[in-house]
């Protein structure tokens, strides 16, 4: 049997048609999956944060389950053929027929998010790095500290007074909410400075107690210097120590006085982060000394679900001394709840027969950029899934 150059021609170009076909459904499909799952995992944390929200809300316990893989298998098929073209009887032409289809069949592992070290840092207080960690991203410090600090703590005439940021205590959260727009107004200026005390701290031990291995061990971590009137060693180390919100660079203060207020910062919990405000520099006028303490993100949770009836919070104006800022919303995160999902709703979940949703916008991007804030805490907060001992879902599609 002969076979016509046309013939092998076409016998070619089918089998470079199907190479590049199946070529390019492969790729397609997995760009097209790995965005997909990307975005339903973000949306399923969205959705069990708000969830959670509306828990608290009812007094119902927190709980959250994660996706721990996603194993996705693809099948590319390729078919192809030739058919009569429509010439009529007469005409032999031939044209090609391709066709190809591409299976996904993915596993998805659920795990719940639970156990001893999840719970204990669900419950633990925020440590200061955390909160300093998005202020240097550049997050709105009064967003930040409504949403992340308790209360905030200072001393008046001599006694700590604690100043609540629970919409119940009138008091203390109206100055609380003074407070943080106070620094806000100062961020505005680019003013605001997160930083640690840097000092140097200085030991003295008398030479007959350094062993010769004690010494080359010391000059690992230790500057130096043998004082021959007292036949004494003076070892100095360079000290990071704690952060503190200022409103000038802690750098230009002497060091002594970095040293005080270090050994001052230092009295307070892993939880708190110190504030000093100071006159004659800028936000001077409405001097802040004290700390912050932070709560856990449970607490959060809690604060955010009692605002939605419980306890609502309501419009505080800034202090007299603060210039105008740009965004002071009653809620820090406005839930909003109702009897059918809102048309509107970007966000929204539905528990107890009740549908609870993100306040859509109206103007400024506040609620949902603090909903994305709260999403980072989340992220912060949750430990590596576990890999065994734990029950797991694991879904074939």
């Amino acid at each position: 049997m002969k076979t016509s150059l046309s013939s092998l021609r076409r016998t070619g170009l089918v089998g470079l048609a199907a190479a590049n076909l199946s070529g390019c459904l492969a790729p397609t499909a997995l760009d097209h999956a790995v965005l997909a799952y990307n975005e339903a995992a973000t949306d399923i944390i969205d959705k069990q944060i708000l969830l959670n929200i509306a828990r608290a809300a009812r007094h119902q316990p927190i709980h959250f389950t994660a996706l721990s893989s996603i194993a996705a298998t693809y099948n590319v098929t390729f078919n192809a053929g030739a058919t009569p073209a429509l010439t009529g009887n007469s005409g032999g032409l031939m044209m090609p027929v391709f066709g190809g289809s591409v299976a996904e069949n993915p596993t998805v592992s659920i795990v719940p998010v639970e156990g001893e070290a999840f719970t204990k840092r669900m419950l633990a207080p925020l440590q200061e790095n955390k909160l300093t960690l998005l202020l240097r991203q550049g997050m709105d410090v009064d967003m930040a500290l409504r949403l992340m600090a308790q209360e905030f703590r200072t001393f008046r005439e001599g006694e700590e007074v604690a100043y609540t940021n629970k919409p119940s205590d009138r008091t203390g959260y109206s100055f609380f909410r003074r407070l943080v727009l106070h620094l806000s107004s100062i961020q505005d200026r680019n003013r605001l400075y997160v930083e640690p005390m840097f000092f140097t701290q200085s030991w003295t031990l008398p030479a007959s107690a350094i062993t010769p291995e004690g010494f080359a061990a010391l000059e690992q971590g230790y500057e130096i210097r043998f004082e021959p009137s007292t036949n004494s060693y003076l070892l100095s180390k360079k000290v990071t120590g704690r952060l503190m919100i200022t409103n000038y660079d802690p750098d230009n203060l002497p060091e002594a006085e970095r040293i005080r207020l270090n050994r001052e910062a230092e009295n307070s919990p892993p939880n708190a982060i110190a504030v000093d405000i100071r006159k004659d520099y800028p936000g001077g006028e409405f001097p802040i000394h004290g700390t912050f303490r932070l709560r856990s993100f449970q607490g959060i949770l809690d604060f955010i679900g009692r605002s939605i009836t419980e306890e609502p919070e309501y419009d505080v104006q800034p202090d007299p001394r603060t210039p105008p800022v740009r965004e002071n919303p009653a809620s820090t995160v406005d839930i909003v709840e109702t009897d059918s999902r809102p048309s509107d709703a970007g966000l929204a979940v539905e528990f107890a027969g009740r549908y609870y949703s993100l306040r859509p916008e109206t103007g400024h991007q506040w609620n949902l950029e603090a909903f994305r804030l709260l999403y980072q805490l989340y992220q912060m907060t949750v430990t590596d899934l576990p890999t065994f001992g734990t029950p797991s879902i694991t879904i074939a599609k």
